[in-house]
């Protein structure tokens, strides 16, 4: 067993020292908070431990987007009651977008006594000063600001990969799409300035960090929100591609209607922003989009498609989609079988739509059944799985170049790693450690949603 140093902290007549575990629920802003919540924590002398029973800190960091997500933290909540039992002096915190919503913290403070603090997506940031009142005054510590006061500064960060790291360019969402809780839990969009991201990245590329995904609720409006200057997203994406040493750029998400030519064109001629675009369409009926508050057609965004292939003709195209919008008829979602049908997308995240208390949507009049939904998100699932395949299996006999994360999750004999394109390809270890590697792999046989092969001979290695 390797021994872990843990550094001390006095805090009073207290000495931090212990270990730490979070939990995450939700999207990679949520995992890339975690990363920093973490990182404060080890600041503090405590260290990660993979079995939570063991902990002297809990953190859940919450998602609010969907219903089960929540129904999931919940349940964890009252998991850890028992635990809290056996070891009084644990800290149970959490963090992160359910604890914008005051009806969840008023239950918290109601039924679950045995949580020690509760703090907000706007202030990740206090998480040290947080800790140290709850061990100095022993009792619970509630602290949610509704609005970011200020831009979160950059933080320690515990990052879970030493060649790939998520950096946030902007903060907020101002769409306000009808079934969306998100505006009402991370607050307006506020965009870090050039010169920090830029300065950040290069940090992290010091650091051995290769790639780089940019992180936004749409970072297509990166900038806009600046008074004194007139720079965009696609003016970031050109600085950063000059930097040395950093191999590969992503950034999610982007909303279709903010997606410029501009930033088509930077795309295309930039050396390291990934071929890979994520366009979340919603649904394919123009009728739908406007009730969704999408701000573009069904019309509109197939012309996007249609730039988008012809300057960059090579790149992978992914979506999501919501089946079962309020009001949705069997007619609206032809329209967006329609849809999936012209474009081919690579792959297309599905869900279901889940009314969420505070938006728009969760009043409306017309709900699906839950029994309609279901059998339209197969009928959908079943199509894009199809056009999946058909797109995947073109890649059978050409090389791709590969940056290796480590070893495939289901199967140890195996490496995995991801195209430019955001394809996922397994092949099979030789005796080097690939990881962290760009290597370039021949692709032998495709399924819908992986692609298997081997390392050429004479392989690549950068």
């Amino acid at each position: 067993m390797i021994k872990t140093k843990v550094k001390k902290y006095m805090v009073g007549r207290f000495t931090m020292k212990g270990f730490y575990h979070i939990i995450t629920y939700g999207c990679q802003m949520n995992e890339h908070d975690s990363e920093r919540l973490a990182g404060q924590l080890r600041e503090l002398g405590y260290s990660s431990i993979d079995d939570y029973t063991k902990a002297d800190i809990i953190i859940l960091n919450t998602c609010c987007v969907r219903e089960n997500a929540e129904l999931k933290v919940f349940g964890k909540i009252g998991e850890l009651k028992a635990l809290k039992r056996k070891k009084p002096d644990l800290i149970i915190g959490i963090a992160g977008c359910m604890m914008q919503q005051e009806n969840v913290v008023e239950e918290l403070l109601k039924k679950y006594p045995h949580v020690d603090l509760i703090f907000g997506t706007h202030n990740i940031h206090q998480l040290g000063d947080l800790v140290r009142k709850v061990i100095e005054k022993r009792k619970r510590i509630v602290e949610v600001w509704d609005e970011g006061r200020e831009l979160i500064p950059e933080l320690p960060s515990e990052r879970k990969s030493p060649f790939q790291a998520w950096v946030s360019i902007i903060l907020g969402c101002n769409n306000f799409c009808t079934y969306c809780i998100v505006p009402y839990v991370r607050g307006r969009e506020r965009s870090r300035p050039m010169e920090d991201i830029i300065r950040e990245v290069k940090r992290l590329v010091a650091d051995g960090v290769i790639e780089i995904t940019l992180l936004g609720q749409n970072v297509n409006s990166y900038g806009k929100d600046f008074k004194n200057c007139k720079v965009g997203f696609a003016d970031l994406l050109k600085e950063l591609d000059k930097i040395e040493g950093l191999k590969r750029i992503r950034y999610m998400t982007s909303h279709p209607r903010d997606f410029s030519d501009k930033l088509i064109e930077t795309i295309r001629d930039s050396k390291k922003v990934c071929e890979h675009f994520h366009l979340p369409m919603q649904s394919g009926s123009s009728r739908i989009l406007k009730k969704m508050n999408r701000g573009y057609t069904q019309e509109s965004y197939l012309e996007l498609i249609r730039k988008i292939r012809e300057a960059v003709p090579e790149a992978s195209i992914t979506t999501d989609f919501i089946v079962g919008f309020p009001g949705e008829t069997e007619e609206d979602f032809a329209e967006t079988l329609k849809v999936v049908e012209m474009v081919e997308f690579d792959a297309a995240y599905t869900f279901m739509y889940s009314p969420r208390s505070g938006t728009p949507a969760a009043k409306f009049e017309d709900q699906i059944s839950e029994e309609v939904k279901k059998e339209r998100l197969q009928r959908l699932m079943e199509l894009q799985a199809e056009k999946s395949l058909k797109k995947n299996k073109k890649l059978e006999g050409q090389i791709v170049e590969v940056l290796v994360e480590g070893e495939s999750k289901s199967n140890p004999e195996r490496f995995q790693g991801r195209t430019r394109t955001n394809k996922l390809v397994l092949f099979d270890k030789k005796d080097e450690d690939l990881t962290g590697k760009l290597v370039n792999i021949r692709i032998n046989r495709a399924q819908s949603w992986n692609l298997y092969g081997e390392i050429v001979k004479g392989f690549r290695v950068l």
